[in-house]
């Protein structure tokens, strides 16, 4: 990572996307002061170049997921979602995204480790990509109820592109109403 992406600054200047879309950001931590954290990378997340914040939702406890599945045993995260309008890049605001995750001490050891920060972008608009760097929407979005639930609460008129209605996707998880 380059030293000014370190540092929250874009490699380069930013370049608009052109007009603004709205972006969806699932933010977790477990390790540390989870509520603390998320706080401070909502905040940061409304000091982004060519963006703004629109609304994060309370945040809510989980249990973790592991490559093995849901783990009781794992310290329990923290989860919200905001909803931002920005006009940089999805590539850019993605390496935004990381280096807020780095300055909170994110350290990519373990996929679906514990972590201190973790922001996943969901959804960018009506973008859909595929490319390795960059899938949207998130493609596991769909059956997190840790991250439709949050969503649902400030959105809740929401669509993931491609694939339905939160209110939906919500319904056909356990514990979802119809």
């Amino acid at each position: 990572m380059s030293r000014r992406l370190a540092e929250g600054m874009p490699p380069t200047p930013p370049r608009a996307a052109g007009p603004a879309q709205r972006a969806v950001i699932a933010l977790g931590a477990n390790l540390g002061e989870r509520a603390d954290t998320i706080a401070e990378a909502i905040a940061d997340l409304g000091r982004l170049p060519m963006t703004s914040l629109v609304a994060a939702a309370e945040p809510i406890e989980s249990v973790a997921i592991t490559l093995g599945g849901p783990d009781a045993d794992a310290p329990r995260y923290l989860n919200t979602v905001a909803l931002v309008d920005t006009r940089l890049a999805p590539s850019l605001l993605l390496g935004y995204l990381h280096a807020i995750e780095g300055r909170h001490g994110r350290e990519r050891r373990e996929r679906w480790g514990s972590r201190t920060l973790d922001l996943d972008l969901i959804a960018y608009g009506d973008v859909r990509s595929n490319e390795p760097a960059l899938v949207l929407p998130h493609p596991r979005a769909a059956e997190r109820d840790f991250v439709l639930d949050p969503w649902l609460s400030i959105d809740p008129d929401a669509v993931l592109p491609g694939v339905g209605t939160v209110a939906d996707l919500r319904a056909a998880l356990p514990g979802g109403t119809a």
